[in-house]
């Protein structure tokens, strides 16, 4: 296996990593103002953590996210808010 390094300015030569920045930008990124290192960081911790892997759907995990959830079947559905109402994750109680 060799390694062969992308041109500079060439994003379709790395369209996972680019696909990747562009959703965290579209979907958060856009709708905030950060204000320093460390709020970017809780930010995107917060969205990576709580939003992206737990509950959002992924067309190319057959519209599932890649932590798997139980199916709920009993109890009032109720929306959590993230990152201060920007995305909701939603979920049953009793």
């Amino acid at each position: 296996m060799e390694d062969t390094p992308t041109a500079p300015r060439s994003p379709w030569q790395n369209p996972i990593a680019e696909r990747v920045i562009g959703t965290l930008r579209h979907e958060c990124l856009d709708h905030l103002i950060i204000l320093n290192q460390d709020h970017l960081r809780s930010v995107l911790d917060e969205y990576i953590n709580e939003y992206y892997n737990v509950s959002r759907t992924h067309m190319s995990l057959e519209k599932d996210s890649p932590v798997p959830r139980p199916v709920q079947i009993d109890g009032k559905i109720v929306g959590r808010p993230i990152l201060g109402g920007l995305h909701y994750v939603y979920g049953r109680v009793a």
